[in-house]
């Protein structure tokens, strides 16, 4: 196909015009995106070489300047999210930050004494039962230190309590399993109860999300906390 020369001076005598280079070249910091400054030199052009006689119409231009317009304010929507995404960062970290040295309620079978020298935790049944029972071990030797015989409990949160435990546990050294087991009328069952474990770090991952290191546990994900207790 050939080319009209006359009307690729014209075209390249416009670019120029625009400050727009016409050769393969491109410097190493070119922007790849139109700013606002070319989309202006870029109406001002259009308007410049428009067909007298054939003007462009008022809706187009207003159609163009409009698009524009919602162009620059999604960019500038966009920005301002970042933003918001960079200081709720933050927020995470500081709230992560407090709970270090508090207590979390979660899913697991190990537990240690609370400042109070005791143990406390929730079992969440599905169903009533007509048994339930908690059987506290030493975490290393499988020694039988307690049990709780709870009876029959309602469907849904109900807590336990182990206050009087052996002096040698009571300041939170040593760690104790937990066994539970439930009878919901078809046999007894085995039942992850959720303890409260200490903070003791806390963390950003890479997605955003608050991680925090809890004792026996490693790193767990703030929402898989079920409580805090300060």
């Amino acid at each position: 196909m050939e080319v009209d020369n006359n009307s690729l001076s014209a075209q390249n005598a416009l670019l120029s015009k625009l400050g727009i280079s016409t050769t393969d070249a491109k410097p190493e910091d070119a922007e790849e995106e139109l700013g606002q400054d070319d989309f202006l030199k870029l109406m001002t052009a259009q308007l410049q070489n428009q067909d007298p006689f054939a003007p462009m119409d008022n809706g187009d231009f207003i159609a163009q300047m409009a698009q524009f317009s919602s162009v620059a304010g999604i960019s500038d929507m966009g920005k301002t999210l970042n933003t918001i995404a960079d200081q709720l960062g933050q927020f995470r970290v500081g709230s992560s930050v407090n709970m270090l040295g508090h207590s979390v309620l979660l899913p697991g079978n190990i537990a240690r004494a609370d400042d109070k020298g005791e143990v406390h935790g929730v079992l969440d049944l599905e169903r009533t039962s007509l048994e339930t029972r908690v059987e506290f071990l030493d975490a290393e030797t499988g020694e039988v230190l307690h049990t709780l015989d709870l009876g029959a409990r309602a469907s849904g949160m109900s807590g336990f309590e182990w206050t009087d435990l052996p002096e040698e546990y009571r300041d939170g050294h040593r760690s104790m399993k937990l066994d539970v087991t439930v009878n919901y009328g078809d046999g007894p069952e085995g039942l992850v109860p959720n303890v409260f474990a200490e903070v003791i770090g806390a963390s950003i991952a890479g997605s955003g999300e608050a991680q925090l290191e809890v004792e026996d546990y490693g790193d767990v994900s703030a929402a898989e906390v079920l409580r805090f207790r300060l």
